[in-house]
């Protein structure tokens, strides 16, 4: 497919080619693999899809394009689209780890020599697909590969494991939640940043909790830091009258690496085992998806006048999660932690 010339082809099949690739890539379909299967080099897709979404279906037909020709070709397009959407700025010797209109525009200068206007940089990206977006934080030094290889090989085998062993799979983490958090938007006239008032004392809840894909919770509070004696007593509470044995996925904090727990661990002869995700990698644990859902759709939605108030409504909606069981697989299928579905 590598030496076939589309410039032997008429125009008008041309053109139907180009229309039938783009539409595939607006249904979903990897712009890689359409263009592969159709035989053409892969940068001609992306000067395709820039056409479409500037001027529609129209601009993928075969006649002249009036204005001035492209400042950047299919290749170059391609080359800005994938540094933008793989690479965090941070590795490229930027200053601030989000993509910005004038950080893309640097980006194209230092590249290819090309100077343009933020706007002319904006238009681009849309063209692109790219829309500015809030961003999943993720730690710059996470290992692809190590996740990589969490999710296509030690995830899957211990997976076997515990379909040997009739045990069941949690995902845990520890958060705290405080009473200053707010989240959401507020209606406020235009130019004048709003004001949330709330206490002026700040107070925190810290919890541990551990879910599975069969949308099992547990959770329990803890006083002050986390230490290796709060987290045996979680693992206590998770092993207590389980009729099968307990394959607990953590991070890799000091505590639950301690000699402490490992000793604890060994002491369950098998009812207990304790595996570890990959470094800087808490968007692989479905557990963290618990707190988002805290935060965003209780506590930064309440008014707390103390601590007592706090605890009590964080109580109450921790076990109105356990009795719905529906929301807690609902977290499994987030991209990110589809993997570790049941």
């Amino acid at each position: 497919m590598s030496d076939f010339d589309g410039r032997r082809l008429s125009h008008k099949v041309r053109e139907e080619i180009r229309i039938r690739a783009v539409t595939r890539v607006e249904a979903g379909e990897s712009p890689e693999d359409v263009v592969k299967a159709l035989g053409f080099h892969r940068s001609r897709i992306y000067e395709w899809l820039a056409a479409y979404r500037e001027g529609g279906i129209e601009a993928l037909r075969t006649r002249p394009i009036p204005g001035r020709p492209r400042k950047l070709d299919g290749k170059q397009l391609k080359r800005i689209y994938e540094l933008v959407t793989r690479k965090n700025p941070l590795q490229l010797k930027f200053e601030f780890a989000l993509w910005t209109r004038g950080m893309v525009r640097e980006l194209i200068r230092r590249e290819y020599g090309v100077k343009l206007s933020e706007v002319s940089v904006g238009r681009l990206l849309h063209k692109l697909g790219l829309t500015p977006q809030r961003p999943i934080r993720r730690a710059y030094q996470q290992d692809e590969e190590a996740v990589e290889r969490w999710k296509t090989e030690e995830y899957p085998e211990i997976q076997k494991a515990a379909k040997r062993a009739k045990a069941t799979i949690y995902f845990g983490d520890e958060a705290s939640v405080r009473s200053d958090y707010h989240s959401g938007t507020t209606w406020a006239p235009k130019g004048r940043t709003p004001v949330v008032e709330s206490t002026g004392a700040r107070f925190t809840l810290n919890l541990i909790s551990a879910v599975s894909a069969k949308g099992l919770l547990r959770f329990m509070t803890v006083e002050g830091r986390l230490t290796a004696a709060a987290f045996i007593g979680f693992l206590n509470r998770l092993i207590h009258n389980a009729e099968n044995p307990i394959f607990l996925i953590v991070d890799r904090h000091p505590v639950h690496r301690s000699a402490t727990v490992r000793d604890f661990v060994e002491s369950t002869e098998g009812r207990l085992r304790l595996f570890f995700l990959p470094s800087y990698s808490p968007d692989l644990n479905p557990d963290e998806l618990v707190w988002n859902h805290l935060k965003r759709h209780k506590v930064g939605k309440s008014h707390f006048k103390g601590p007592n108030q706090m605890r009590a409504v964080v109580m109450k909606y921790m076990r109105s999660l356990q009795r719905a069981p529906i929301v807690i697989r609902g977290f499994f299928k987030a991209p990110r932690v589809r993997y570790a579905t049941a």
